[in-house]
């Protein structure tokens, strides 16, 4: 069971604030509330609530578990609750402030949250403005880095059968350390003493809240390091207390060293100072003069061993070759003298070079007679016989060739001849009486579409002629009107008001044109001569009816 939770104020009680809670207290009258109390509208009342509460509770330091915490908002802030066994009270991190924190939030940590109370008014509750993190005693770090260590370890970070030899003599040995401190000098003194390597150091903070981040950084930078790469790496650090080395127990530093590229070396604290880096580190070293004597042997031991090893090879070498002597000193002894090996073979040598000489002659003299009694058997005869015989065998491969001929042609004239019989003339008068039939009926139907193509089209154009008719002047014209222009423009004239006296107009009727003169508002008819041609004009429409009368 957690403690309650505990507050300390910034000084004591504030007699400002308790006039500022006087509103908020009914005013009585005599015993009885008063009715000209002042009103207050909800923003005034919060502002109000607000400016007490944050004069009350400037700064205070609350104790107490944290709940509720899901991890950082998108926004940057982070929102939880404080909480014991009676009471919780909603806190609240800023992003400004989320960096400066010594220790993050966690799920079910017991913290001391320094800060500010202040309200919200959206929601008319009240919060904590978290400014600084501590944990609540060494007890809850302890829980808190058991509870890493398990989670760690069942993601297989601290397996053995991931942890790699280290190199029995690096070239080059990266230090993750402060630069400043005793630290250094000690893993720099040891390595020179023991076996003088190449050093590079990456200066980091070993203690504070970003010491953490910095190693990590530091282990992640070694395998992309431009100069001469390490060929281990050793991450030291003095004693000290639990919350002293609290920065090599961070998540992200542990996960860089089991990712690391590169063998590592923990040699943070003494030898009775456990973090989780050395859980995850390929080899633990007690103290930091530990680590670099692991890292690298002793030169003057390696020149001893390398000398003994060099007299014992010498030695057997020596002893090796005087064994082989002596064995092959031995295997002469049980060997015969060359010379009694090669008695007989020389014996049978001379033999046979005696019987060659005899051998020659006598293959030679076989080879003459065989080839005498092949000649006596080759005579003209003997030749001309083979010659008649490929030419029988001509001759009648040529006569089996003429039948074979002859035997195609009757069969080609025979096939023929079938289908002579089969094409009659009275098939052929059939088939082409059938054709012919089929001819006619095509062009029965061609004619027909051709025909009903030409009256479809007929129709079309008697339709469209009709509706031109409909639309032109002229069919108006033969309806006894008459459309006046002027005398060469050829402009209708569409207003009596707008013809000059004396102007010369034609008159154009269904049947032809008239040519007028306009006088004092009466046209006249133009000259016989123009009244003739009108005569003479082909008539273009059936007869004006009289009835209908006339323009002039």
């Amino acid at each position: 069971m957690l403690d309650k939770a505990k507050s300390i104020s910034g000084g004591g009680r504030d007699p400002y604030a308790s006039a500022m809670t006087a509103p908020f207290t009914a005013r009585d009258v005599d015993g009885a509330r008063g009715d000209n109390a002042p009103e207050y509208t909800v923003s005034e009342l919060a502002r109000s609530v607000r400016r007490t509460v944050e004069d009350r509770y400037g700064f205070v330091r609350v104790r107490g578990e944290i709940g509720g915490f899901r991890g950082r908002h998108s926004s940057g802030h982070g929102y939880f609750s404080l909480k014991d066994a009676d009471a919780a009270i909603d806190a609240v991190v800023w992003r400004s402030a989320w960096g400066k924190l010594s220790i993050k939030p966690e799920e079910g940590l017991e913290v001391v949250a320094s800060g500010r109370m202040t309200t919200f008014a959206k929601k008319s509750s009240y919060q904590l403005v978290v400014e600084q993190l501590e944990v609540a005693g060494v007890g809850a770090l302890m829980k808190l880095l058991e509870e890493r260590r398990k989670k760690l370890a069942a993601e297989g970070l601290f397996a053995d059968d991931r942890k790699r030899p280290l190199p029995y003599l690096p070239g080059v040995i990266g230090v993750v350390t402060s630069p400043t401190g005793s630290v250094i000098r000690d893993i720099l003194h040891r390595v020179a003493d023991r076996f003088p390597s190449h050093v590079v150091v990456w200066p980091v903070r070993v203690q504070g809240e970003t010491s953490g981040a910095e190693a990590a950084a530091a282990v992640a930078g070694f395998a992309q390091y431009n100069g001469p790469r390490p060929d281990v790496i050793i991450v030291a650090r003095g004693g000290g207390s639990v919350e002293d080395l609290w920065g090599f127990n961070d998540e992200t530093l542990v996960r860089a060293v089991a990712a690391s590229a590169i063998p590592v070396i923990s040699a943070v604290g003494h030898e009775t100072d456990w973090t989780l880096i050395d859980h995850a580190a390929d080899h633990r070293a007690p103290t930091p003069t530990g680590a670099a004597e692991r890292a690298v042997p002793v030169r003057a031991e390696c020149l001893a061993t390398l000398a003994d090893r060099a007299r014992r090879l010498d030695l057997a070498a020596s002893a090796g070759l005087a064994k082989r002597r002596q064995d092959l000193r031995l295997l002469a002894r049980a060997l015969a003298d060359p010379a009694r090996l090669l008695e007989a073979r020389r014996q049978r040598l001379d033999l046979a070079a005696d019987r060659l000489a005899g051998a020659l002659t006598r293959r030679t003299a076989r080879s003459r007679q065989r080839f005498t009694q092949a000649g006596a058997r080759l005579t003209p005869a003997t030749l001309q016989h083979p010659i008649r015989h490929a030419r029988s065998r001509l001759f009648a491969i040529g006569e089996r060739l003429v039948r074979a001929a002859e035997t195609d042609v009757r069969a080609r004239a025979d096939h023929h001849a079938r289908l002579s019989a089969r094409l009659s003339p009275r098939l052929l008068m059939r088939m082409i009486g059938d054709a012919g039939r089929r001819a006619d009926a095509l062009s029965q139907r061609l004619q027909h579409a051709g025909n009903a193509a030409l009256l479809e089209r007929r129709r079309r154009f008697t339709a469209l002629a009709k509706l031109l008719d409909a639309v032109s002047y002229q069919g108006v014209l033969a309806r006894g009107f008459a459309l006046v222009r002027e005398k060469g423009s050829r402009t209708p004239v569409r207003r009596a008001d707008g013809i000059a006296p004396g102007a010369e107009l034609d008159l154009e009727f269904g049947d032809g044109s008239v040519g007028v003169r306009a006088e004092g508002g009466e046209a006249t008819a133009a000259p016989a001569k123009a009244m003739r041609k009108a005569e003479r004009a082909p008539r273009r429409s059936k007869r004006v009816d009289d009835r209908q009368g006339h323009l002039f």
